[in-house]
């Protein structure tokens, strides 16, 4: 036998609560009938009154309450194979981890949000294959295609500007690297989304997206960032805030670059999206693109499906419930003989 919600029995530390409340409530109860009449007149005045009985009844509450758990705690025996299907695609989430991706006019940063943001579509995943590349200058795939969300949520919280060695932007190595990820999946269970301020600084993006057209790829890019930009901190050497400086010590200010993101995404029929605080576009696409896509089948195998049994704790809780409601307080005189015996 096992039980499929076993954590449900740390509230067996209510019943010991509850049994004490019955027992100082039944001691209180006495005490008061007693303070009208002397003990030996109380058989008397309180003709009928059985305490053995208020006894019972608290005894049958906390046998409701300990079978109520025992349900609630689902137990199982028995079992069946049964053939699960495990059906999805495969989507393939790049990251910019340049510089740039470290400049405030997202809070906390643009990296941080774009980690908050994939963190949240993970949990609308069922069954799909996520991969996820880092890219800066070059590009790494850290993550493989996987069904593991946990394994895929400890790489992405890994993440960071020194992820990439290589400094720069160079997103058509990124698209490069995502299309060589993928394996004998069919085109139509394909999908790339790139997270990016578009701030590229070497390569051609637009040839490459249309390789990628090519292979049958849909490129989704969410743009992160603001038009007008803004400076870029970093943690200098000696542990303080600073703001990064090109080779000539000029400050270096990050803009967001949405025209050749929306060209990406239009050459191969996908969307872009301009990552705000409320909406961070990757929801969006998910929602309207990529939830509707066809699904494979990605796995078969053989499932052992255990047979509920809480009808039976349940059962016998509801009849001790409706057993403890039709007894009462008192006895009649028959049966008062008859316990007194």
């Amino acid at each position: 036998m096992k039980f499929a919600n076993a954590s449900i029995f740390h509230a067996i530390w209510l019943l010991l609560i509850l049994g004490t409340g019955l027992w100082l409530s039944f001691v209180h109860y006495k005490k008061i009938v007693r303070r009208f009449c002397e003990s030996h007149l109380l058989k008397d005045m309180a003709s009928g009154l059985s305490f053995k009985r208020i006894i019972y009844k608290s005894v049958l509450i906390l046998a409701v309450f300990f079978l109520s758990i025992i349900a609630l705690a689902r137990p199982q025996w028995g079992f069946k194979w049964l053939e699960v299907k495990r059906k999805g695609m495969d989507i393939i989430l790049v990251i910019d981890t340049s510089k740039s991706m470290l400049t405030q006019d997202v809070k906390p940063n643009r990296l941080e949000r774009t980690k908050l943001a994939v963190r949240d579509l993970l949990n609308k995943l069922k069954g799909d294959r996520i991969g996820l590349i880092a890219f800066a200058g070059d590009a790494f795939l850290v993550c493989p295609l996987t069904v593991d969300y946990n394994g895929f949520f400890l790489s992405l919280n890994d993440l960071g500007t020194g992820t990439v060695p290589r400094g720069g932007t160079n997103i058509s190595r990124a698209i490069e690297e995502a299309v060589s990820s993928y394996d004998k999946t069919p085109d139509q269970f394909k999908a790339v989304i790139v997270v990016t301020d578009g701030d590229n600084l070497e390569g051609d993006p637009l040839s490459v997206a249309k390789k990628a057209k090519e292979k049958g790829i849909k490129i989704y890019t969410v743009g992160i960032g603001t038009r007008e930009g803004e400076l870029i901190q970093i943690r200098g050497d000696s542990g303080q805030t600073e703001f990064l400086k090109d080779k000539q010590g000029n400050f270096v200010k990050s803009r967001l670059n949405e025209n050749l993101l929306q060209q990406i995404a239009l050459t191969t029929g996908g969307i872009y999206v301009k990552a705000s605080g409320v909406e961070f576009g990757l929801d969006l696409i998910y929602e309207q693109e990529l939830s509707k896509m066809e699904r494979r089948e990605i796995e078969s195998k053989m499932e052992k499906k255990y047979h509920e049994r809480f009808q039976f704790p349940l059962g016998l809780a509801v009849l001790l419930l409706m057993i403890e409601t039709c007894l009462g307080t008192r006895v009649h005189k028959r049966n008062k003989l008859m316990e007194s015996k």
